[in-house]
This record gives structure tokens, C-alpha cells and sequence, in this order.
């Protein structure tokens, strides 16, 4: 009896062991196939550009920035020596009336529009501290506007091409200066690279606070990741009389840190989330026009002077709502396909 208990025992024993093993077999994890998750992710972008977009697509998916922080505090050149500046035929564009009450005053990289009311205008974003006297204030007078009449400067993020004239109009005209909390901080903490453009710290953005002047109203939603202050923005413009509601994204490049996992993938992370909030808050306002700071993303200098030959034919910038979904799905993709691959780097370290 004592063999036939030794044998039974070893018996359950192995059954115990195999059946341990087969357990282990249907939970362990299935090994990731990251290249198939990254084309995927690529893919989708793409589709989701298709030629209207393709700027987007370039800067955020074929040629991605990538880097560490910038901690450097210096004075910028064209600051320190004002002939350094860019030519003036790299920069310039003629302003634009592109809607009833929606101007154009940017060059032709960097935008800057001008939002005019009964009690004043709201001017969103301000190009570099070089051109912002010719293109804003030039480009305002142009147009018939008088930049006096600025109350709002909403910065969208504190980089130089977008805070760049931010200190003279505030100083010059007394306009209150609008900008995230982080960015502010941004500011405070390098006054040399931020020289001539630092406005005094005013109103700091919380997400779905309203700037209302006159009959104008524009809803700011706090979206970080291209910096941690980044804003962007809904409103409504006129087209021929006609409501248009607007949506405008602050920031698109990957500025932060994102060559280590450590904090990439969070970054990363945090950006995707933010366009996630801004494709919703576009959707819930049916926006079927969507600007950006910058041409190259919304194509404003192209489509400015599409605009002579409009007659009776469609805006061009009066996209659908179904394209606006799709410029932050580009961007949502982009930085998927960009924070899988710092996920695969992860992965592999843990191998080792």
C-alpha cells in the first residue's frame, strides 16, 4: 500500500505539474507583433489625410521631429541683430478678409487672425517678434481694421512664432494676453530666449473658458502636448452672413521629449488624449472649418488667395465636419505609430 501510495502521489504530482504548465501556456501574454501595430497606425493617418492634409502628415508621420528638452537660455539672433532676420519674401503674406468677421494677418508659414466685434477684436496668435509690426498691425491697417481696437491676445503656445509680438501689442495698446499655465511659466523661466516677446503674466487659460467680446465668443480648450500649454480653440465666423463654426488647433509638432521611453511614451500619451478632446469638442460644435497656426497644416496662405476666385462657388476653407474628425485622427495616428516604436524599444531593453 505504501508503493501503491508513493506511486499515486508521484502520479498527481506530474498531473498537478502538466496541468500548471498548461495554465501557464493559455495566459501567457501573446508576443506582440509591433511592426504589423505600427504600419497599422501609419495607415490609418494616411487614409485619413488623403491630399487635403498632407502637411500634417509629412510633419507628424513621414518626417517626425524628434528630440529632448531645449533648456538652453539664449538670446535669440534675429533679436541681438535684427538684419539676421529671415528675408522679407520668405515671410510675407498679404492679409486677407477670409470671412465676415475673420481676417487674416499671418505670413506665409505662421498665421495670426484677427477676429473683429462691435466692443473691439480678439487677435489669435502673433508670428515672430521680426514681422509682427509688418504682417499684424500692417496687415490690420490694410484691411481696415484699426489695431487699437485689440482688447484679446490668445497665444495658443509659447514658441517664438506665436508669441513673438505678444509684449509690443500689450505694451503698446493695453491688450490682455491670454495663455496656458504652463506656458507662462515657460516664459518666466527663460527671459532670454523669450526677450521682446515676454508679455507681463495676465490671463492664465482653464479648459472651456469663454473670451466674449461684443457678439464674439471663443471657447478655449486646454489641449498639452505640442507643449504643456498649448491651446486650441472654437468659435463661430460669418460667411456671407451664413454661421460657420470654427475649430483651431494650437500646436501639432512633436515638440516634447520624445526619443526615450521614459517619458515618451507618457508625452506621447498626453498629446493623443488632447487631439482625442479637441476632435470632440469640434464634433460637439459641428465644425466644418478647421486653421492652425501654421500653413503648412490648414494651407491658409494657398487658400487666401483661392479666395478671389470664389464667386458663388464653395469657401475654401469650409472643409465638412467629416474632415475636421479627420485632421486629428492624422494626428492621433501619427503619434500612435511614433509611441509604438518607443513601446517596441521598451520591450526589447526588457529582454535583455
Amino acid at each position: 500500500m505504501r508503493g501503491y501510495a508513493a506511486t499515486v502521489g508521484v502520479a498527481f504530482a506530474v498531473a498537478a505539474g502538466i496541468a500548471a504548465d498548461n495554465g501557464f501556456a493559455q495566459q501567457a501574454p501573446v508576443k506582440r507583433d509591433f511592426e504589423s501595430e505600427i504600419q497599422s497606425a501609419l495607415q490609418a493617418a494616411k487614409t485619413a489625410a488623403e491630399f487635403e492634409f498632407l502637411g500634417t502628415l509629412v510633419r507628424t508621420c513621414l518626417l517626425p521631429q524628434s528630440g529632448g528638452e531645449d533648456t538652453r537660455d539664449n538670446v535669440p539672433g534675429y533679436v541681438t541683430n535684427p538684419a539676421s532676420a529671415p528675408p522679407r519674401d520668405t515671410w510675407y503674406a498679404e492679409p486677407a478678409r477670409v470671412f465676415d468677421n475673420l481676417y487674416f494677418v499671418g505670413g506665409k508659414v505662421h498665421s495670426s487672425w484677427a477676429l473683429p466685434t462691435k466692443d473691439g477684436i480678439i487677435l489669435i496668435d502673433t508670428v515672430y517678434p521680426y514681422n509682427s509690426e509688418e504682417l499684424i498691425i500692417g496687415g490690420m491697417r490694410k484691411l481696415g481694421l484699426d489695431p487699437k481696437n485689440i482688447k484679446y491676445v490668445l497665444v495658443s503656445h509659447a514658441h517664438n512664432d506665436h508669441i513673438g509680438g505678444a509684449e509690443m501689442l500689450q505694451t503698446r495698446y493695453g491688450v490682455r494676453v491670454v495663455m496656458g499655465g504652463p506656458d507662462w511659466d515657460w516664459v518666466a523661466k527663460y527671459p532670454n530666449r523669450y526677450k521682446t516677446m515676454a508679455p507681463k503674466r495676465d490671463i492664465v487659460a482653464t479648459d472651456g473658458m469663454k473670451i466674449t467680446l461684443g457678439d464674439t465668443t471663443v471657447t478655449i480648450w486646454l489641449t498639452p502636448g505640442h507643449t504643456p500649454g498649448t491651446l486650441s480653440y472654437t468659435f463661430t465666423a460669418l460667411d456671407r452672413g451664413k454661421p460657420v463654426n470654427v475649430a483651431y488647433s494650437g500646436g501639432t509638432a512633436f515638440n516634447f521629449v520624445n526619443n526615450t521611453p521614459d517619458p515618451g511614451i507618457r508625452n506621447f500619451q498626453i498629446y493623443i488624449d488632447s487631439q482625442k478632446h479637441m476632435a470632440a469638442k469640434a464634433a460637439s460644435t459641428g465644425a466644418t472649418v478647421l486653421l492652425s497656426n501654421h500653413s503648412e497644416f490648414d494651407n491658409a496662405f494657398n487658400k487666401n488667395r483661392m479666395l478671389a476666385g470664389r464667386g458663388d462657388g464653395p469657401h475654401p476653407y469650409e472643409l465638412g465636419v467629416d474632415w475636421v474628425q479627420r485632421y486629428f485622427q492624422v494626428m492621433q495616428g501619427c503619434a500612435r505609430a511614433a509611441q509604438l516604436k518607443l513601446e517596441q524599444r521598451l520591450a526589447e531593453t526588457a529582454k535583455r
